[in-house]
């Protein structure tokens, strides 16, 4: 196969030694991998957190002040805690670990005169290296010979379509080195040779290269901190400005009014405990894992369990078109004869094509690779097994390539030349190109000129890469220098598109009747854009160009992204301003992609989403979200659980703050009342570190509610914790305490004996809460509809606290601990009554609260 070079120079490439200078001066051709999530860096993430800060520091304050019991109970839930959290999160670092390549890959060297075999870390600037079909290209580098080259830069783009490459002494040299673009002389690191051969001069290498340079600029982004943790931090905030005061207060009350100054600080700290949400961090944890979990069942991978809350808020979801919404592979939809005849192979799915295309079919197959790297070579072959397998067409087994002319600067066409035992000495000519180029080797007159450009310009306006085919004979002695010696007839024209995923529409009518807005953002052209826009679902009235963005400041992009849904030919720094634009704009922005382009518009949204079959190392790093499956319509499940997740945390954080209410408020009562102190810290610990969250499990069981595909998300700036939510919250704990306070100052009143009326009050107060339990299972169900949802791990939780309740009562161990005293049948029927009572009040209460819940 002629070279596109004159000729071909003998090069020696660097020596050993200066390769080995450079190693160790320029380091190793390979990404920083320092930003790499360790156990040890997730223990001190979750160390971080606030809520678990306080939770250390009271089990510590405990361990000081000699309440053993106290404290081990504390502690060991925090670690609980801190462990669930660590395995969740280490788990999903080795699942992303095992999708990276294990080993360097290697490449092909000149070093010294000879050719040598070397790991791709060891690759340095200045290096020559020898590029070959199916390789992919360890360094950027500019080439120095090339034959008929072409190369695969999706991962750059974003675009799947391979793009020609001629060495420097044939391509005008272009002072823009970025991937994308035909006929240039460069060639970027992470791209696959797909067809011919290369030798190219080593340029940049590692972070210096175009993917070292993204890989790079992440490490100087921030990731959005979630809006958990900072709503989380306010809470606390909140809470000790209130509860510490007020526990301070009591003890110098306490000590001053009654003597007893260890009393008092127990008081106190007991006081503190009930005010503060110690069991938050345990619920919030276990909400996370348990979504992470069930997410992974939908072969979704959450990377950052925090994620998970934002996803169920997301308003605007950004994706790529190749790989995210398309399948990445070329395929043929489109035959067209010169007579304008057309065979579509998308309608019906499965037809047979008509004989008068058979011809035009078989040679696309004969102007393709036998063993084919390209894309469009590997479609042109399914379509030879799909409609040629049980037809009588020329191509046989017995049929070998004798020749083949390559793409030239000035002929961006390609012919092969078949040899068979049938034919002779005659020869079959098969060629592929563009099809002006192919009109051009037909040498067909003005008027079939015209038509053939009319005929791509209707398929180009469909979205598909338009090639023109032709056949000749041959039968001469020696090979023409060129392709236009040949006799050929011009065939008719093939159309080839990247298909879109069959799920992509529903998922797309899914995103909209959520309210939530789909925007396509590419590198391909508008035509295409367009057109797989329309496909999807996505309106596309209008395509935004990287050329009209780059006229755009900042303010006019904000305005412009409120209602473009299409971007087309946009490059990797304009993804990232559109994701800021529109975070500017207040929107939570949820980016898919797969390519090392996408990774810093990845990081930027609130919500990275990165495909992990497809995916690139650095796009799954730098996202909080990987579909395992490569598939669109995942993320639609994604967003579906969760606001399942963020329903059912907020019916969590309803309950737990309702429980805090008559907890505080029993803590507090006798002090006021002067009576003896009812609950110690073991009882409220016990409470609110065992009982609080093994009730909050049944939340995180909760099925969706009927309506959570249906209703836009919520705004960005309403806060999980609001204050229609703490109402309801405070107004429910306030009737459980105003009936068990009731409860307590009766019995005391009567004579019963202090160890029977702290047990009593106690299992009042579990009634009560069991009672919450029901009561916030749904914001706008009935009581009677949410018995009928299916929820077992609710089943367990009220037999789990049973079993707790009979064994504090009939384990004397247990029954000690707590300074607990008999009760008798007819307690237990009021502790029983009383948690009805509140259930059926509040169920009374529910549905004039229910608007104030939503908005």
């Amino acid at each position: 196969m002629p070279s596109d070079a004159p000729g071909s120079p003998i090069i020696a490439g660097l020596s050993s030694l200066d390769a080995q200078a450079r190693l160790k001066s320029e380091g190793p051709n390979e990404l920083s991998r320092e930003n790499r999530r360790t156990p040890l860096r997730i223990v001190l993430e979750v160390l971080r957190e606030p809520m678990l800060l306080l939770l250390l520091g009271g089990g510590t304050l405990y361990l000081v002040l000699g309440s053993l019991s106290e404290a081990l109970v504390l502690l060991f839930l925090a670690m609980f805690s801190v462990a669930i959290t660590v395995a969740q999160e280490t788990r999903t670092e080795g699942v992303l670990e095992a999708l990276r390549d294990l080993t360097s890959p290697r490449a092909l060297v000149i070093r010294d005169g000879e050719r040598k075999r070397i790991a791709g870390r060891e690759v340095v600037r200045g290096d020559i290296v020898v590029l070959n079909e199916g390789d992919r290209v360890p360094a950027d580098a500019t080439l120095v010979q090339s034959s008929d080259l072409q190369t695969d830069e999706s991962l750059l783009t974003g675009e799947s379509v391979p793009v020609r490459k001629f060495c420097s002494e044939v391509s005008a040299v272009s002072t823009s080195r970025r991937p994308g673009g035909d006929d240039l002389p460069y060639v970027f690191s992470g791209s696959l040779i797909v067809r011919g051969t290369g030798i190219g001069e080593v340029t940049a290498t590692g972070v210096h290269s175009e993917i070292g340079k993204i890989g790079h600029s992440l490490s100087t982004m921030e990731t959005e901190p979630p809006r958990l943790q900072a709503e989380t931090r306010r809470l606390v905030r909140l809470f000790l400005m209130v509860g510490g005061p007020v526990s301070i207060l009591v003890v110098l009350l306490y000590g001053i009014l009654r003597g007893g100054w260890l009393d008092a600080v127990l008081a106190g700290i007991a006081l503190s405990m009930s005010m503060l949400p110690e069991e938050l961090p345990i619920v919030l944890t276990v909400f996370m894992a348990m979504g992470a979990w069930r997410m992974s069942q939908a072969r979704v991978l959450t990377r950052r369990a925090s994620a998970i809350e934002t996803l169920g808020s997301a308003t605007v979801l950004c994706t790529d078109k190749t790989g995210t919404l398309t399948e990445n592979r070329m395929s043929v939809v489109a035959l067209r004869l010169q007579n304008g005849k057309t065979f579509s192979l998308k309608e019906p799915p499965g037809g047979k094509m008509p004989d008068d295309f058979l011809a035009l079919a078989e040679f696309c197959l004969l102007a393709s690779a036998p063993e084919p790297i390209d894309p469009m070579d590997k479609a042109f072959h399914k379509l030879g097994r799909e409609q040629l397998a049980s037809s009588e067409h020329l191509h046989g087994p017995d049929w070998t390539l004798a020749h083949a002319y390559g793409l030239r600067p000035n002929l961006l066409a390609m012919s092969q030349v078949w040899k068979t035992a049938e034919t002779g000495k005659t020869f079959v000519v098969a060629a592929k190109g563009a099809p002006e180029a192919i009109a051009g080797l037909c040498h067909a007159t003005a008027a079939e000129l015209t038509a053939i450009t009319l005929s791509v310009e209707a398929m180009a306006a469909a979205g598909l890469r338009v090639l023109g085919i032709a056949r000749a004979s041959y039968a001469g002695q020696s090979w023409p220098v060129s392709q236009h010696d040949f006799g050929f007839q011009f065939l008719g024209l093939v159309g080839l598109a990247d298909p879109l995923r069959a799920s992509v529409p529903a998922a797309v009518r899914d995103c909209r009747s959520a309210g939530i807005k789909v925007i396509m953002i590419t590198g391909d052209y508008p035509a295409t854009a367009k057109a797989i826009a329309q496909q999807a679902g996505i309106d596309a009235d209008s395509v935004v160009t990287g050329a009209e963005l780059e006229l755009l400041d900042d303010a006019a992009l904000a305005k412009s992204v409120r209602t473009a849904t299409v971007f087309a030919r946009i490059m990797p720094e304009q993804k990232l301003r559109i994701v800021n634009a529109l975070k500017a704009n207040g929107e939570i922005v949820a980016m898919t992609g797969d390519g090392v382009n996408d990774a810093p518009s990845l990081k930027a949204a609130h919500i990275g989403i990165a495909m992990g079959g497809r995916g690139t190392d650095v796009a799954r790093e730098a996202s909080a979200i990987v579909l395992l499956d490569d598939d669109f319509g995942s993320i639609v499940k994604a967003i579906r659980l969760g606001r399942r997740i963020y329903d059912n945390l907020r019916k969590a954080i309803s309950f737990i703050f309702a429980v805090h209410v008559p907890i505080a408020g029993l803590a507090l009562l006798p002090l006021l009342l002067g009576m003896p102190i009812l609950f110690g810290p073991m009882h409220i610990a016990f409470l609110e570190m065992v009982m609080d969250p093994v009730c909050s499990l049944a939340f995180e069981a909760e099925p969706e509610e009927d309506d959570v595909m249906r209703r836009p998300p919520h705004a960005p700036n309403q806060p999980l914790f609001s204050s229609q939510l703490i109402g309801w919250s405070v107004l429910q704990g306030a009737i459980a305490f105003a009936l068990v306070a009731g409860i307590f100052i009766l019995s005391s009143w009567t004579g019963m004996p202090e160890t029977e009326v702290r047990a009593l009050t106690f299992f009042a107060l579990t009634m009560t809460i069991v009672a919450l339990v029901f009561v916030n299972r749904s914001f706008s169900a009935s009581l009677l509809i949410a018995f009928q949802r299916p929820n077992t791990t609710l089943v367990w939780i009220l037999t789990a606290v049973t079993t707790m309740l009979g064994l504090t009562l009939l384990w004397p161990f247990a029954k000690d601990l707590f300074r607990f005293g008999p009760l008798h049948f007819n307690d237990l029927a009021l502790t029983v009554g009383a948690g009805i009572a509140v259930l059926l009040f509040l169920e009374f209460l529910k549905p004039h609260w229910y608007e104030r819940l939503r908005s």
